[in-house]
């Protein structure tokens, strides 16, 4: 493969990392075959290239007039021009849904209309994991192992990233109350419009009144091929507790037992494949949404150094050969080439993780006995806002929210450093802010310094935090009971520098 084609790989690999370190790669590099394959049948072929420069000088000539139709990137790796007519589907045969202990309420909650001014090329994309593997030797359809949705804001430069349970309790449109892990099988079994992927951007939509603009769909071959080959030496990445899984399910339909402890690791594909897929914490699922964000974070910082660059473009061939039957979009080429533009000028602290967790759903069972999660639309409306929408706050502005929610705040040492809970106690109240209570962990050998909250106190969180220098990824919704309401400090090895001690 040529200089040129590497160098349109490489943007690519850049958009991939930077939101989810497995999806683009093969959509770009799929344009880049269609324009030989396609370019004499009527279609209107984008130069990737050219459209780089326009957007670096922000001089792009209109030259739509008399042209052919653009070219999609479409599911099944296939071709079609934007503007013809759909293929012939099926319409889908609604299925008997499951009653929860806990209904759904009557009606959805609409996002607020009053949001933060949003940038006309802001673009939210669901990204959908299935669990398929060779040695499965199953075609699907599949249900979704993993969800996440990336809310990609251009005039902030920020990015968003969402996770939702596969066990929240939705409305599928046409099929009723469900898992919303289910809405991908459903959608291609049915040969609904648009297939699997399609039924869960309505699923999102029709439930949260957020709508979704584009897809990527992939296997697990896609992440541990493109970790492999780019991080042949491992990602570094930190284990905060010990995780022990006799039940991890192996490439077949047996088990392969996994365990961890906590340290500092540079573990290979396989190895974080595991530790972001096991759900054998405390947390369970929640637990395990936070570390896929955790690996995928970890990738993208590996991936867009120097070196993961270098590599990549020495790989870009063998990769494509790999990758080209694992995945599927909708994303245009234009689509990833502004994005991989723009996610190279985005800084680690402008991605804004979060997760559906304890404070958001009440679990509940359905008919049938499955343990499910019904969704408080309320509090998930507001985690959507703050993940995706923002508001510009100054310091502030963010105190004051903070003091009206008057929360009570704790402070428990979690390391071997004595008084350390006091004095972050003495420290945080020559801020202004009074703690309620101190006390220490059980297990006193906590590496990072975590922020929990019991309630709707995510101001009084946020603001304690950043004295604390604590990344948003390590505020976490809680439901164990450690304390009853209020914001609980569990204070890591990294509290001594952050209060001077």
């Amino acid at each position: 493969m040529h200089l040129r084609g590497c160098l349109r790989l490489l943007v690519v690999c850049i958009l991939l990392v930077a939101m989810t370190a497995v999806c683009a790669f093969g959509s770009f590099t799929l344009a880049q075959q269609t324009v030989v394959d396609l370019g004499t049948s009527g279609f209107r072929v984008v130069d990737p290239l050219q459209t780089l420069r326009c957007f670096a000088i922000q001089q792009c000539a209109d030259e739509s007039a008399n042209e052919a139709p653009p070219l999609l990137l479409t599911p099944l790796l296939t071709a079609i021009a934007a503007d013809s007519p759909p293929a012939a589907t099926r319409t889908p045969v609604p299925q008997t849904a499951l009653v929860p202990a806990a209904t759904l309420p009557p009606t959805v909650v609409a996002l607020p209309s009053n949001l933060p001014p949003v940038d006309p090329r802001a673009i939210t994309i669901l990204l959908l994991g299935i669990d398929q593997r060779r040695a499965m030797q199953d075609d699907g359809p599949f249900r979704t192992d993993t969800m996440i949705l990336l809310h990609v804001n251009p005039a902030r430069r920020t990015v968003g990233v969402l996770s939702l349970p596969r066990d929240l309790w939705v409305r599928i449109p046409g099929f009723g109350e469900a898992r919303i892990n289910t809405a991908n099988f459903k959608g291609d079994a049915a040969a609904y419009p648009g297939g699997g992927p399609a039924l869960a951007m309505a699923t999102i939509h029709e439930n949260f009144g957020l709508r979704v603009d584009k897809y990527l769909l992939v296997n697990f071959e896609v992440f541990t091929t493109l970790v492999d080959t780019l991080a042949p030496n491992g990602v570094p990445i930190t284990i905060t507790e010990f995780i022990d899984d006799p039940y991890y399910p192996d490439e077949a339909e047996g088990y392969n037992p996994v365990r961890f402890e906590p340290g500092d690791y540079q573990l290979d594909a396989e190895a974080l494949l595991q530790y972001a897929r096991t759900r054998a914490t405390s947390g369970g699922d929640f637990d395990r949404a936070r570390r896929q964000q955790q690996v995928l974070d970890a990738v993208r910082a590996h991936v867009l150094s120097a070196g993961g660059i270098t590599t990549f473009i020495s790989q870009a061939p063998y990769l494509w050969g790999q990758l080209q039957d694992n995945f599927s979009t909708n994303l245009e080429m234009t689509d990833i080439l502004s994005l991989g533009q723009l996610m190279g000028n985005i800084q680690p602290d402008d991605i804004r993780y979060s997760v559906i967790g304890n404070l958001h759903v009440v679990p509940g069972t359905s008919s049938d006995g499955q343990q499910i999660l019904i969704p408080n639309l309320d509090s998930i409306r507001d985690l959507i806002v703050r993940t995706f929408y923002p508001p510009d706050l100054t310091d502030a502005d963010l105190l004051e929210r903070a003091r009206q929610e008057a929360a009570s705040i704790y402070v428990w040492n979690g390391t071997q450093v004595d008084n350390l809970a006091r004095d972050t106690k003495n420290w945080l109240e020559a801020q202004g802010h009074i703690v309620t209570d101190i006390g220490s962990e059980q297990n006193r050998y906590r590496r990072q310094t975590e922020i929990r909250v019991y309630g709707r106190y995510n101001w009084t969180a946020q603001v304690l935090a950043n004295l604390l220098g604590v990344p948003s990824d390590r505020i976490l919704p809680s439901g164990d009971r450690q304390i009853a309401r209020g914001v609980l400090i569990l204070l890591g090895a990294d509290a001594p520098a952050a209060i001077g001690a």
